[in-house]
């Protein structure tokens, strides 16, 4: 379970949350209500104040290199540091595992310069996703793809949650709230309620 204690920053007023093992949680709300600042203030990537637990470990027991491994974290705008594709994974990625984000197998051989938006954002998923994270925290993850790559991203994340990954799932998609999500919060000018899509 993910546990939330009074995790506050600027711009977040302190946040209480529990979130199952093996489910899908949603935040929604408008742009710049803060749904991004507690996504950074849950893997510990900006200063922030009160308690986070993974499966009652506390955060603050362990270095924040260990505490990202187990809660992993694909931003809206995935860093790319190398040129190539291939070169941001620490295995060679499977041709199934491309296939199933409606990707070529070739695409790790890609430049990262000529990548689309959308090849950006499958691509940051299945790079999170590879390092074997407990949990994940996606942030709009399908927001620039077309219906048919969203499906098939949905169907991908649908099998990690019934492998047994949690998942806090970002997104302004009232539809895919709904067919992924299992416990919904909304945040507004930084404070969070509890509530369906």
């Amino acid at each position: 379970m993910l546990r939330l204690e009074h995790l506050a920053r600027p711009g977040l007023a302190p946040v209480s949350l529990k979130l199952p093992t093996g489910a899908c949680g949603v935040v929604m709300g408008p742009s710049g209500a803060g749904k991004t600042l507690l996504a950074r203030a849950i893997v510990d990537l900006d200063p922030n104040s009160g308690e986070v637990f993974w499966k009652e470990r506390s955060r603050a027991a362990m270095p924040a290199c260990q505490w990202r491994r187990l809660i992993g974290y694909a931003p809206a705008q995935s860093g790319w540091w190398a040129d190539v594709v291939g070169d941001h994974f620490l295995k060679p990625v499977a041709a199934d595992t491309l296939r199933a984000v409606n990707l070529p197998p070739d695409a790790p051989t890609w430049p990262v310069a000529r990548l689309s938006n959308g090849e950006k954002q499958r691509l940051a998923l299945l790079r999170a996703l590879a390092a074997g994270p407990e949990m994940l925290i996606l942030d709009e993850p399908t927001a620039a793809l077309d219906d048919e790559t969203k499906e098939r991203v949905e169907a991908l994340l649908q099998r990690r949650l019934e492998d047994g990954l949690t998942l806090l799932l970002i997104t302004h998609d009232k539809a895919q709230a709904r067919r992924l999500g299992r416990h919904f919060w909304r945040i507004d000018s930084g404070h969070l309620t509890e509530g369906g899509p």
